[in-house]
């Protein structure tokens, strides 16, 4: 294998993993917000107890989570030296503004969040509460801002010729609101709110099967599938502006999202298939010009195909964009029908009727991890070959001192590490949830004991 397909394993494993974490405390920080106002609001102990755990969980998923981000921004100076000198003004301008507006704005209230609860007013813990879920989204805004940049470039110039040339920040508000941004951003953002709320529908869907914690879980079941739903429905929406976002500044990556080469064709839209490279065509179960329709409000429009574009400047692997991207869209319509069927139970009465429901939201905490990891390789897979679109390609971003034998000896390394660190954050959620809620009772009622606090058990 050469190097550059080597780093590219090597990059998208580390950030694979990394990015298990980021939605699930950008979720989370978002339940904990309505859990503990629910609680101001209405003084109700329950809901106290309920953040209370969750606060624990939100800390241990930050913590792997800042952990496991820092090799990402090694990798950009060992194994992509090209790449970093090109978009270093760039992604320096937007990692400075994390660390300021995101990170020191999370880490600075996370004391206060995590050990503030008798040593603070009930309104400045809430308070800070608020503003470690805004400091994950804030990180959320710079990251995609930068990757946005990658995808449709704006507001910038390039200083220097051949492999010292770098793109220069000209306007940074044109940087930050480039066309594909805000686009993005939301959908990366109501990804992150399914993640966490499905965790927390994963965890009392699991109290509920075992008859533990059952008032407990009833509220918090309720509160997060309210969340589950609506971003499921949001996800419709936001998916769809950034596909119209795509067809217009990145016409390839959509044509392969489809499998579609004809550019005097009408787009169908397969609803699930696999594309023939040789033959330059897709088979599948499909409704005939949905894409068309879905671009243009009609079946009958032509989309410009892949066969507009050079051969070379093409996804590479048009089937695996095709299958990400597929597989990607069946998740999120499966939680919408989950989501919305167990709403549908709710409002009948008899949402906690049924321990097989109870069981698929157990296991269902799956599908926003996955849902989230198949959008972005469908997104970056699809970009290629370019690393900054139109400008940029991933084949001369490399380091040119690197070679294959070291790019594999830190693959294995990095591999033993992640799964290292994995499994001590199994073991450590599962043995917070196996414990429940005891510690929050102790902490939060002195003089708790199930015998006289039976509505708390």
């Amino acid at each position: 294998m050469d190097v550059e397909i080597l780093s590219r394993i090597q990059f998208a494993f580390t950030v694979s993993f990394h990015y298990i974490y980021p939605p699930l405390s950008i979720g989370i920080g978002l339940m904990l917000v309505i859990m503990e106002g629910l609680y101001l609001k209405s003084g109700n102990k329950q809901y106290e107890l309920i953040t209370r755990f969750w606060i624990k969980i939100f800390a241990l998923i930050f913590g792997i989570g800042v952990a496991t981000g820092i090799v990402m921004e090694f990798e950009f100076g060992t194994n992509w030296a090209t790449y970093s000198r090109y978009v270093g003004d760039i992604f320096g301008s937007a990692l400075a503004a994390e660390g300021i507006f995101a990170f020191a704005l999370e880490s600075g209230f996370l004391g206060l969040l995590l050990f503030g609860w008798n040593r603070v007013t009930p309104k400045v813990h809430f308070f800070s509460t608020i503003m470690v879920a805004l400091g994950s989204m804030f990180s959320a805004i710079w990251i995609v801002v930068a990757n946005s940049w990658q995808q449709t470039p704006a507001g910038f110039h390039i200083v220097g010729e051949g492999l010292k040339a770098r793109a220069e920040i000209t306007d940074f508000w044109a940087m930050v609101f480039n066309p594909s941004s805000m686009e993005r951003l939301s959908h990366v953002l109501v990804g992150a709110f399914l993640s966490g709320s499905f965790l927390v529908l994963s965890v009392h869907a699991y109290y509920l099967l075992k008859n533990r914690h059952i008032e407990l879980s009833k509220k918090a079941f309720k509160i997060a599938l309210v969340v589950a739903s609506i971003a499921g429905l949001l996800q419709l929406v936001t998916g769809h502006k950034s596909a119209e976002g795509i067809s217009v500044n990145q016409p390839a990556k959509l044509a392969a999202f489809e499998g579609h080469y004809d550019s005097m064709k009408v787009a169908d839209m397969y609803l699930i298939g696999y594309v023939n490279q040789d033959k330059q065509l897709a088979i599948g179960l499909k409704i005939p010009g949905g894409l068309s329709f879905l671009l243009h409000q009609n079946f009958t429009t032509p989309v410009k195909g892949l066969n507009a574009f050079k051969p070379e400047n093409r996804p590479r692997q048009v089937n695996a964009v095709f299958q990400t991207y597929h597989f990607m869209v069946l998740i999120g319509m499966t939680i919408i029908a989950l989501t919305l069927f167990a709403v549908f139970l709710w409002i009948r009465g008899r949402l906690f009727d049924y321990k097989w429901l109870l069981a698929i939201f157990s296991f269902a905490v799956l599908l926003p991890q996955f849902g989230n990891q198949l959008g972005w390789f469908s997104a970056e897979m699809g970009r290629q070959p370019w690393v900054v679109y139109g400008l940029l390609r991933t084949s001369d971003a490399l380091s040119k001192a690197v070679k294959s034998g070291q790019v594999v000896f830190s693959l294995i390394l990095f591999t033993f590490i992640y799964a290292t660190l994995f499994a001590l954050f199994i073991y450590l959620l599962n043995k917070k949830i196996q414990h429940g809620f005891e510690e929050e009772k102790a902490e939060a009622i002195p003089e708790y004991s199930k015998r006289n606090n039976p509505i708390l058990n």
